[in-house]
């Protein structure tokens, strides 16, 4: 009843509203920088030649030396957090500072012997962890501490490894950007002008920097995907059920129409494989009922090992938005490499992609966008995409059916008239029939892989372009096609970094024509700009069918192997 009068105070007087949440946010700020400032001095300091022997190590390595007992639990987070807080002075990354908490970990909370033990591991701000805010980055749900660890949280400490920070992500959390109110927004450490991706862009932003080697993010419509690829790092995209999912908070509670799924992220592609190898060893159907109980498959990684010649398709434009110069060099880049070694490499025409982005975003928006509006006080800062989706959603459905014939029979964009046609609050009789549709989409897609393209793995790029500027979402929310059908799909998909933006190589072409793209890829187009993003990260994305991380894994791993041969592995930035 307390609550219920304090919102209803709030409805009438919005200005109230409006100073909890500058409080919140300031308090939550001041927390932030109190706990960095009181952390024992080492963790201020240069790193040391002590600190990069063990930055220099890869986490199965470094696990190995912690069973030995040649090094201590705490030594490895001492070095990964001196880093982390270096990458958060320079990309404003981090969240819950919880280092300090994680010394007591280090030496008494986790599992010594376990196949992370000692292992420092970021993430997403949205994951439970006891004694911290999952805030979502809406000002309502902080100073709200949970009283114990998630599910998630608790398999980590059993495994050994010991979480040290929470990282920076959108309000909404329907977007490539990572920005809020309550810790500000987080640059790309490659340049500080573009966003690091979304909606795990702090993830990706500390582990490019080098402050971490593993994190877990979650991703709905490319969220884990997007931030590797702006940023320069490895992503997978589990399906549901391999990964846990319980314990955590979300903008979109209750939306299933097109499930968010908790999955992996690392610095490098060995890194990777040992963390996802390690957390299903931990059998993670014992500690969350929504994870299937399914152990490693050892055949099937094996099996895409040794393959001598494997069947790789090439889906190089979703008919929607065209890949950048950037994006479609890197994935041929990726193409002459595989046929180097023998591959057998063919372009491929799927079932109409278009036609999953129209479904999944219908579904991921089927309330209206009730939901995510429903968190934020009265004058709290909206993400522009989001801001764009919501306004689209609560449009009077007479003046949207008279923009969506104008748009199609004057603009003549079926693209962008199709997207906006059923971007509306669904009824339950609609929203079936979308389940439906997606239920039928998803089967032409698996007939299509089995009986016609029969291919062991799918390229393509993680997005039309390389990462966007900060605000850009404004116009480009509608351009995530490349990641969201994968979604809707509910297919294993990869993201492995291959190279950089090239000023000189990377310029559009004297014959491209902004004018005559569709509004989906005006959006994306109006930010590309060779010159401004030189030298920022390009990934592809590797996409297997359902439930097939260990086969999409081991084709990463001979991808990277590949480019390693031709001179052309992926070069990380180097630790300050």
């Amino acid at each position: 009843m307390e609550q219920l009068d304090r919102r209803w105070v709030n409805m009438v007087f919005p200005i109230t509203d409006y100073f909890q949440h500058k409080r919140a946010c300031q308090t939550k700020q001041r927390e932030r920088a109190s706990r960095i400032a009181n952390l024992p001095a080492h963790y201020l300091t240069p790193v040391s030649h002590q600190d990069r022997d063990i930055l220099d190590k890869p986490v199965e390595e470094l696990v190995q030396d912690v069973h030995k007992d040649i090094i201590k639990p705490i030594d490895v987070l001492r070095a990964y957090g001196k880093v982390a807080i270096q990458a958060h002075y320079k990309t404003n990354c981090l969240t819950e500072v919880m280092i300090a908490r994680a010394e007591l970990w280090a030496e008494n909370g986790i599992n010594i012997k376990g196949p992370l033990a000692g292992i420092p591991i970021s993430l997403k701000d949205t994951i439970t962890v006891g004694g911290y805010d999952s805030s979502v980055a809406y000002s309502r749900y902080t100073g709200q501490p949970h009283l114990k660890d998630g599910s998630i949280v608790r398999l980590l400490k059993d495994a050994g490894a010991i979480p040290y920070v929470k990282t920076n992500l959108p309000v909404t959390l329907l977007s490539f950007e990572s920005t809020n109110d309550i810790w500000g927004r987080c640059t790309n450490p490659h340049n500080v002008k573009y966003s690091p991706g979304g909606s795990t862009g702090g993830e990706s932003a500390l582990l490019a920097f080098g402050g971490g080697r593993i994190g877990i993010g979650s991703d709905v419509a490319g969220s884990v995907r997007v931030p590797a690829h702006f940023s320069g790092i490895y992503s997978l995209r589990c399906s549901t059920g391999r990964w846990p999912k319980m314990g955590m908070n979300t903008s979109t509670l209750g939306q299933e129409g097109i499930p968010s799924v908790f999955s992996p992220m690392a610095r490098t592609l060995g890194d990777l494989i040992y963390f996802t190898k390690s957390m299903v060893s931990m059998k993670p159907w014992k500690y969350d009922h929504s994870v299937h109980p399914m152990p490693w498959k050892e055949d099937e990684e094996s099996d895409a090992k040794e393959k001598k010649r494997l069947r790789v398709g090439v889906m190089r434009d979703d008919g929607v938005v065209t890949p950048s110069p950037a994006c479609a060099r890197a994935l041929e880049q990726v193409v002459a490499s595989l046929r180097t070694e023998g591959h057998d490499v063919i372009n491929v025409n799927p079932p109409s992609p278009y036609e999953a982005l129209v479904i999944a975003s219908h579904l991921l928006t089927s309330d209206g966008c009730k939901t995510i509006s429903s968190h934020f006080r009265w004058g709290e800062w909206n993400d522009p995409g989001a801001a764009q989706m919501t306004l689209y959603a609560k449009l009077p459905r007479p003046v949207k059916y008279l923009w969506y014939l104008w748009v199609k029979y004057v603009r003549r964009d079926s693209i962008w008239a199709g997207l906006l046609q059923g971007w509306h609050q669904q009824s339950a009789f609609e929203q079936w029939k979308l389940v439906v549709q997606r239920e039928a989409y998803k089967a032409r897609w698996h007939d299509w892989w089995e009986e016609e393209a029969k291919m062991d793995v799918l390229l393509t790029v993680p997005n039309a372009t390389p990462a966007i500027p900060h605000g850009g979402m404004k116009e480009a929310f509608s351009s995530c096609d490349y990641t969201f059908m994968f979604n809707l799909l509910d297919y294993t998909c990869g993201i492995i970094p291959v190279t950089h933006v090239d000023r000189t190589i990377d310029q559009l072409p004297s014959t491209f024509r902004f004018k005559d793209l569709n509004a989906v890829a005006k959006g994306a187009y109006t930010h590309y700009d060779a010159d401004k993003m030189h030298g920022l990260p390009v990934g592809v994305q590797v996409v297997g069918q359902r439930l097939q991380e260990e086969k999409v894994l081991a084709v990463m791993e001979r991808i990277e192997g590949a480019l390693e041969k031709s001179g052309k592995k992926y070069q990380l930035l180097e630790i300050e």
